[in-house]
């Protein structure tokens, strides 16, 4: 099924005044809401080792030098990371394992997950079950009972209103949420997000229900392996049933308060009573690809987690290529152990996490299997060419990103 034709997509090479433009039709009543007063909290002395040694400190982690930027003054997230999504190189990070509520960002690992397992024709007519279960107060799109609905609209519902009904109705069509769960957390582990441990899917409020900066990157750097996913997390209106609903992605579709970002593209945003304010992004300049994961701002102003997002990606495009790396974006397991040699980076999942549930390796790879039928290479090595397209491209020593800005179609 053909997507409505009053979908919209962020390209990744977009112009500044389209941009701009789009930021003045955006509705304030679609404004995020402002995050619920938490105590401040203390992160642990010592967090994850995944991805580098500096990366378990607690505290602000960059190697400033001549000609590297100062940082941004007033950042008040507890936890925020900033990386290169192409060659993994983690550009900054503040407490970047600290282990935390997520949120709707959670919802990145969920479709990561579920998303290449149905067609987007696959029609699905919703019953009572399938709702079951819902936290009060959920975020929705929608959804009714007695209605049948694509594979695409719901994930239209997921995306754009990070719609809770719309995750678990996906979640019944995967085998019930018990499943889907267990599902996630496998394919967490297989990524090495070893900070996160699942109890819903759609990333509710729940007790032990954690991840992390760090982890948020990984799960959005995966996703976007997909056709399928970097076309939702980019759309920024769509057509759903009889009306139209907006993407909540306030550096994507614009705000009072907030200019849409350009060269943004996506990825999800979040917030509830425990997570504060949550949000993954993926933006391009100048050829550069960034990662900028955003968790719980203390400061409470309205549309704060993307306000800091953005002097964090403007940070990130004008330290990168003078900046040094304190860490990086481990590949997923399966990519490490076909690829790196003994003791090398496949030991990089053996670092020590704290608390939790135990990681558990799963045989297949997670890259590539989106629904463009598409193979993503899955490359370590330096100088791999990998064809998308008809087109060749070069690409880094690590997990390789597909070429985004060549990528993006219109359904």
């Amino acid at each position: 099924m053909p997507a409505p034709k009053k979908t919209v997509r962020r390209s990744l090479l977009v112009t500044t005044a389209t941009l701009l433009s789009l930021s003045v039709t955006a509705p304030a009543a679609l404004a995020a809401p402002t995050p619920s007063t938490s105590p401040t909290a203390t992160p642990p002395a010592q967090m994850s080792l995944v991805g580098g040694a500096r990366l378990g400190q607690p505290g602000t982690q960059v190697n400033l030098a001549d000609g590297v930027p100062v940082l941004p003054k007033d950042l008040t997230a507890r936890s925020w990371i900033v990386s290169d999504a192409e060659s993994g190189d983690i550009l900054a990070a503040h407490n970047a394992h600290w282990r935390l509520p997520p949120a709707s960002t959670l919802k990145m690992l969920f479709a990561d997950t579920v998303l290449p397992r149905f067609p987007k024709t696959t029609q699905h007519k919703v019953v009572p079950n399938d709702l079951a279960g819902m936290g009060v107060g959920s975020s929705v799109v929608g959804i009714k009972e007695g209605r049948t609905y694509t594979v695409h609209d719901l994930w239209l519902g997921v995306f754009l209103r990070s719609g809770n009904d719309a995750v678990h109705v996906l979640s019944a069509m995967n085998g019930g949420v018990a499943q889907t769960v267990k599902d996630m957390q496998d394919h967490a582990d297989e990524l090495q997000a070893l900070d996160t441990h699942v109890v819903s899917p759609d990333g509710y409020d729940a007790p032990g229900q954690v991840s992390s900066a760090y982890d948020l990157t990984l799960f959005a750097r995966s996703g976007l392996q997909k056709k399928d996913f970097r076309d939702y997390c980019s759309t920024v209106s769509a057509k759903f049933g009889s009306g139209e609903i907006r993407n909540t992605n306030r550096l994507l579709s614009g705000d009072t308060d907030v200019p849409v970002y350009q060269g943004i593209a996506g990825v999800k945003n979040g917030n509830t009573t425990n997570a504060g304010a949550t949000f993954t992004g993926v933006a391009e300049r100048g050829g550069r690809v960034l990662l900028v994961t955003v968790m719980n701002p203390e400061k409470h102003e309205h549309n704060e987690v993307y306000k800091e997002t953005a002097k964090l990606f403007d940070w990130g495009f004008q330290a990168a290529g003078k900046v040094q790396p304190v860490g990086e974006l481990v590949p997923p397991r399966s990519a490490a152990q076909s690829t790196a040699t003994p003791g090398a980076t496949a030991s990089a999942g053996a670092a020590e996490k704290t608390g939790g549930s135990g990681s558990k390796p799963v045989a297949s790879a997670t890259a590539g299997g989106g629904s463009s039928g598409v193979g993503i290479a899955l490359g370590v090595a330096g100088g791999l060419l990998v064809l998308l397209g008809g087109g060749a491209f070069l690409v880094n020593r690590r997990w390789p990103l597909p070429d985004l800005m060549r990528r993006r179609t219109r359904s």
